[in-house]
C-alpha cells in the first residue's frame, strides 16, 4: 500500500509541476523559464535565480508560486513517509501479501526488492513524462482545461529575460484587439513608455532594429526591451 501511494504521489507531483509551468506561461513567461520556475517552486530548490524577479514582481505569479511551494512541501513529506514505510519488511509482507515473496524470499530481502521497484518506477515515470509526444499531449490537455476554467488569465506578451531595476526583454504578440495594431512604431507611443522595439518577427522573418515609420501588423511579434511593468500594463490582455 505504501509503495503504491509513493508511486501515486510521484505521478501527481509531475502533473502538478506541469500545471504550474503552464500557469506561469499563460501569465507571460517563456516556456523553458516557466518549467524551471515551476520545478524550483515545487521542490524548493534553485528559486533564488535572477529570473525569479519575473515571478516575485507579478501578483498572479506569486500566487501560483505560493501554491506550488505548499503542494511541494506536502508532497515531499508524503513521499518521504511512504518511502520509509515501504522499506519496512512488516509493512510489505502484511499489506502487499505477495505469496511468492512470503514463501520464497527471506524477509530481510523484501526491503531491497521494494527499493528496486521504487527505482524502476521512478525511471519509468520520468521517461514517460519527459517523452516529447506524451508531454505535449498532456500539456495541451491541461492548458485547455486551465483556460476553459478561467483559472489563469492568459496574456498577449511573453517575458523572456529580466535585467535589473524592473527592466527586461519581452515578446509582444500583436492581436486584433491590440492598441498598437496598424500604427507605426512612432505612432504606437512605445518609446514614451520606455519600451524599445529591438526586432519585429513577421511571417517567420526577423526585421532587426526596425525604423520608426514601419507599420505594426496583425500577428506581428515585437521583441522589446523596457520596463516590464509598462509592458504588462499595456499588453496584459486576454488571448483570443
Amino acid at each position: 500500500m505504501n509503495l503504491l501511494l509513493f508511486i501515486m504521489v510521484l505521478v501527481i507531483s509531475f502533473i502538478i509541476v506541469r500545471i504550474g509551468a503552464i500557469a506561469f506561461q499563460l501569465t507571460g513567461l517563456e516556456w523553458s523559464l516557466s518549467k524551471f520556475q515551476a520545478l524550483s517552486c515545487f521542490t524548493g530548490t534553485g528559486f533564488t535565480t535572477k529570473e525569479a524577479e519575473l515571478v516575485t514582481a507579478n501578483r498572479q505569479r506569486r500566487r501560483i508560486a505560493s501554491i506550488l511551494i505548499v503542494l511541494g512541501h506536502a508532497g515531499l513529506v508524503t513521499m518521504i513517509a511512504t518511502f520509509a514505510n515501504s522499506l519496512r519488511p512488516s509493512s510489505i509482507t502484511d499489506k502487499l501479501a505477495i505469496p511468492f515473496f512470503n514463501l520464497g524470499v527471506p524477509n530481510s530481502l523484501l526491503p531491497w526488492i521494494n527499493l528496486a521497484v521504487i527505482v524502476v518506477a521512478i525511471y519509468v515515470i520520468y521517461k514517460v513524462f519527459t517523452n516529447t509526444k506524451f508531454a505535449q499531449k498532456l500539456t495541451n490537455v491541461l492548458r485547455h482545461r486551465i483556460v476553459k476554467q478561467d483559472i489563469v488569465k492568459p496574456v498577449s506578451f511573453e517575458e523572456l529575460v529580466v535585467a535589473t531595476g524592473g527592466y527586461g526583454i519581452s515578446q509582444i504578440h500583436v492581436r486584433k484587439d491590440s492598441r498598437i495594431l496598424n500604427k507605426t512604431l512612432f505612432e504606437s507611443g512605445l518609446k514614451s513608455l520606455d519600451i524599445v522595439v529591438l526586432a519585429i518577427v513577421r511571417h517567420g522573418e526577423t526585421m532587426p532594429n526596425p525604423p520608426a515609420e514601419i507599420p505594426i501588423l496583425l500577428n506581428d511579434q515585437l521583441v522589446c526591451f523596457g520596463r516590464l511593468d509598462n509592458i504588462r500594463d499595456r499588453f496584459c490582455t486576454p488571448l483570443e
